[in-house]
C-alpha cells in the first residue's frame, strides 16, 4: 500500500489525513509537539473561530494574497461543508457577529478533539514528539529523517507545519526549510493580522482604551493600504484590534522607508459639518467651562488630554474663547485622528504569516507541487493569507482536505 506522511497536526496536516485515509490511503500525521493543534487551541482567543458564514464567493475578497489559487480549495471543501463536517461528528457550532463561527462550547479543545475524533476515524496514525530533521527524495521514494535519528519512508509527503508566527505553539519555520531543500521558492515571510507599534508614544497615555464602531485607515507613503469601520484597542505599544490586525496584512514591507500612517475618525456617522454644529451646540451651553471639561460628550475620558494635545489644542481653554480655526481644526481632528506608526509587532506577535511557499510553484487544482511529484502543501506555508473572521482557519481546512482528497489520484 502506498505511504503518505503529513508534517504536522494543525488544521491543514489533520484535515487532510482525515481527507486521504477515509480514502484508504496508509496515512501517518508527524507532529513535533506533544499535542496536536497547538496554535488552533489558542486561536480565537482560546475560542477558535473556525470560519465565517459568509457566501463562499465572498471569502475571496477577503483574502489578501493570491485569492484566486485557492479557487479550487475553497470550493472543494467550502464553509458549508466545513460545519456540516464538525456537525455531524459531533461539535455544534453558532454564528455571532460578523459572520464569525464559533463552536457553542466556545472551547477551542472541543475543535481539536473533533479533528482527532476524525483522524481516528480515518485510520489515519498520529506520531506525536517526533520533529523532523529533513526530507529528501531518490527514485520516487522520500525518506524524512527524524531528529531521533530514524528514517520513515513515504511514497508522498504533504507539509502542513505553519509559518513562523506563534513559535511557541510550534510554528518556527520548518516547511519554509523543507521546501526550500526540496527546490521550492519561499517569498519571505513577514508577519500578518499583527498589531502596529506608534512612532510617538501617544498611545500608550491611552492604554486599555477600546473604541467601537470607529472608521481606520491606514496609508503607506501616503497612499490608503486599508480603511475599514470597526473596533481598535489603544496598547502600551501601539494599536490594536480587529480592524488594526486586517490592516496591516496589506503593508508592503519592501518599501523601506515604510513611512506609515494611521487615521481615525471618531465620528463616521457625522460629517464634517454636522460635526461642527454639534461643537457650536455644546460651546454654547457651556461657554465658561474649559474646553477639557466639554470633550466628555465627544470622546472617552482617557482620550481627552492626548488627543487635544496632538492636535494642538490647550485643553485648559474656555471654550468661549476658541477661535473659528481652533474649532475647525477640532473638527478635523475628530475625523481623522493622525498617529504615526513606526512599524508592526515583530513576526512572533502575528495571528497568521504571510509570504510563505510560491502559489506559482504548486498546482491550485490538487495543492501538489509543480516541481517535485508527490509532494503537497497545505495552509499557512503556503503564501496565502486574509483578514481576521475565520477566513484563515478555512483556506487551512480547505487546502488540507483538498491536497488529502487529491494524493495519488
Amino acid at each position: 500500500m502506498s505511504e503518505l506522511v503529513i508534517i504536522g497536526a494543525g488544521a491543514a496536516g489533520l484535515m487532510a489525513a482525515y481527507a486521504a485515509a477515509s480514502l484508504g490511503i496508509s496515512t501517518t500525521i508527524i507532529e513535533k509537539n506533544d499535542k496536536a493543534g497547538k496554535k488552533l487551541f489558542i486561536t480565537g482567543k482560546g475560542r477558535c473561530n473556525i470560519t465565517n458564514d459568509c457566501d463562499i464567493s465572498d471569502f475571496f475578497p477577503q483574502i489578501v494574497h493570491n485569492s484566486k489559487f485557492l479557487m479550487s480549495a475553497l470550493y472543494t471543501l467550502g464553509n458549508d461543508g466545513l460545519i456540516t463536517l464538525l456537525n455531524e461528528n459531533g461539535l455544534p457550532t453558532k454564528v455571532e457577529r460578523g459572520g464569525r463561527v464559533f463552536p457553542k462550547s466556545d472551547r477551542s479543545n472541543d475543535v481539536i478533539n473533533t479533528l482527532l475524533r476524525l483522524v481516528r476515524k480515518s485510520g489515519a496514525r498520529l506520531r506525536l514528539n517526533t520533529p523532523v530533521k529533513r526530507i529528501e527524495k531518490q527514485d520516487e521514494i522520500f525518506t524524512v529523517s527524524l531528529k531521533d535519528g530514524t528514517d520513515l519512508r513515504a511514497d508522498a509527503v504533504l507539509i502542513a507545519t505553519g509559518g513562523k508566527s506563534y513559535p511557541l505553539t510550534g510554528s518556527t519555520g520548518d516547511g519554509y526549510r523543507f521546501a526550500q531543500e526540496l527546490g521550492h521558492q519561499v517569498i519571505p515571510p513577514r508577519p500578518a493580522l499583527v498589531p502596529l507599534e506608534d512612532m510617538h508614544h501617544i498611545c500608550p497615555k491611552m492604554q486599555g482604551l477600546a473604541l467601537k464602531n470607529v472608521n481606520f485607515t491606514l496609508f503607506q507613503n501616503d497612499k490608503r493600504l486599508y480603511s475599514e469601520q470597526g473596533e481598535l484597542l489603544f496598547t502600551h505599544f501601539g494599536l490594536s484590534g480587529p480592524v488594526v490586525l486586517s490592516a496591516s496584512s496589506f503593508i508592503d514591507h519592501k518599501k523601506q522607508p515604510l513611512s506609515l500612517r494611521a487615521e481615525i475618525d471618531l465620528k463616521p456617522a457625522l460629517s464634517i459639518e454636522q460635526l461642527d454644529a454639534r461643537l457650536l451646540r455644546e460651546f454654547e451651553a457651556a461657554q465658561n467651562k474649559q474646553l477639557k471639561n466639554v470633550m466628555p460628550e465627544l470622546l472617552p475620558g482617557k482620550m481627552i488630554h492626548p488627543f487635544l494635545t496632538e492636535s494642538g489644542l490647550d485643553p485648559d481653554k474656555a471654550v468661549n474663547s476658541i477661535t473659528r480655526q481652533e474649532r475647525e481644526r477640532l473638527c478635523r481632528s475628530l475625523k481623522a485622528f493622525s498617529i504615526a506608526v513606526a512599524d508592526t509587532r515583530p513576526i512572533e506577535e502575528g495571528i497568521i504569516t504571510s509570504g510563505g511557499v510560491c502559489v506559482k510553484e504548486i498546482n491550485p487544482s490538487t495543492m501538489e507541487s509543480k516541481l517535485v511529484r508527490n509532494l503537497y502543501f497545505a495552509g499557512e506555508v503556503i503564501d496565502v493569507d486574509a483578514k481576521t473572521g475565520g477566513f484563515n482557519l478555512q483556506i487551512a481546512f480547505s487546502t488540507g482536505f483538498l491536497a488529502g482528497t487529491s494524493v495519488f489520484n
